[in-house]
């Protein structure tokens, strides 16, 4: 560090102006110095809400990377569209006037300007398949908890390697309204590809799996994955994108409905797409039960291999926390098909 030099005043007409004097450049010197301590050191980021919460964290023992080594590509696809949509730090936005759910209260993550992914790795019985899973929140915020971290943890426990995506929101999607959110699961489907080695992960059983918008997400990942929606930027972009199964959990955006749900079009379904697993409820006023069913028709005109499963009640956004209704049930019935689409051994039968 430079030295720094003060020059030396004297005051002819007291001593106790000296003193003053001497002790105002000494507290003068010592800010400066912790200035420039400041300035070389760096800082731990924060993004408090204006509850004072801090903003989701990854679990210790994680493995987090950045989908991007620089700023994120451009993902406006409508002139006047503002690049960069976060309106502020990330952060928790929840209230708590918030809906609970199954008695618990949801992280709802805002503001997602810096992407990234987080490895939760099975401790034990990996069986080297992964799944990387996008959060819902209608490309506004991140059920970050509850259609995440959750996720990972049942992931997990089945021997999965589970891969969070924290893609940018808000006003990312629903593709083409932005490629923002589209952009974010392709790279990170790539990233996952170019360190399956590292990670213990085979590069030929990486799937997706999403709730609401990111059911949206991960059907957008299944049928755009020919061409990148930006310019490559390292070795990673030259992995395939493509997902080797889905599991698309009450989707939205997949059907019109301001066109009677036709079936959305910018969802090029052909027989190269992956086999598909499809949950919702019947009652789901959220997003609608016809965007399953639309999705669904469309991969069995294309001959791709799906199920779907459709329960009376549910609503909407119960992610796995166990209630009362039979559709929570739902893992089992998904740990299942895996097995009968030989991603993990055979299992017994649901209940």
């Amino acid at each position: 560090m430079a030295r720094l030099r003060f020059p030396v005043l004297f005051s002819a007409r007291s001593c106790a102006h000296g003193i003053f004097m001497t002790l105002l450049f000494a507290l003068f010197a010592a800010a400066v110095v912790r200035g420039a301590i400041a300035q070389s050191a760096p800082t731990a980021p924060t993004a408090p809400t204006a509850s004072g919460k801090p903003a989701w964290q990854p679990a210790p023992g994680t493995v987090t990377l950045p989908l991007w080594p620089g700023e994120p590509p451009d993902g406006r696809t409508q002139p006047g569209r503002p690049r960069n949509p976060a309106r502020g730090p990330e952060r928790d936005t929840t209230r708590p006037s918030d809906e609970l759910i199954a008695g618990r209260p949801v992280v709802r993550l805002g503001n997602v300007s810096t992407p990234t992914l987080t490895l939760y790795a099975p401790k034990a019985g990996n069986t080297h398949v992964a799944v990387v899973v996008f959060p819902g929140g209608g490309y506004q915020i991140l059920a970050i908890d509850l259609e995440g971290t959750e996720v990972c943890e049942w992931l997990n426990s089945i021997g999965v390697n589970c891969v969070l995506v924290k893609y940018r929101v808000p006003d990312s999607g629903p593709y083409p309204r932005s490629s923002s959110a589209l952009q974010d699961a392709q790279r990170a489907m790539g990233l996952v590809r170019a360190h399956a080695g590292e990670w213990g992960i085979d590069p030929d059983k990486v799937g997706v799996l999403g709730f609401s918008a990111g059911g949206h997400l991960a059907a957008a990942v299944s049928t755009h994955y020919t061409e990148r929606m930006y310019p490559a930027v390292d070795a990673a972009d030259r992995q395939s994108c493509a997902p080797d199964f889905a599991v698309v959990l009450y989707p939205g955006y997949l059907a019109l409905a301001e066109d009677r749900f036709a079936f959305n079009p910018d969802l090029p379904v052909n027989s190269q797409t992956p086999p598909t697993f499809l949950l919702q409820t019947e009652d789901d006023h959220v997003a609608h039960v016809e965007s399953s069913i639309a999705y669904f028709m469309a991969l069995k005109a294309a001959e791709v291999p799906a199920e779907m499963h459709i329960f009376t009640n549910g609503v909407h956004g119960y992610g796995l926390r166990r209630t009362s209704l039979p559709v929570t049930r739902w893992p089992g019935l998904v740990e299942q098909w895996l097995g009968t689409i030989e991603m993990l051994p055979p299992t017994q039968p649901a209940r």
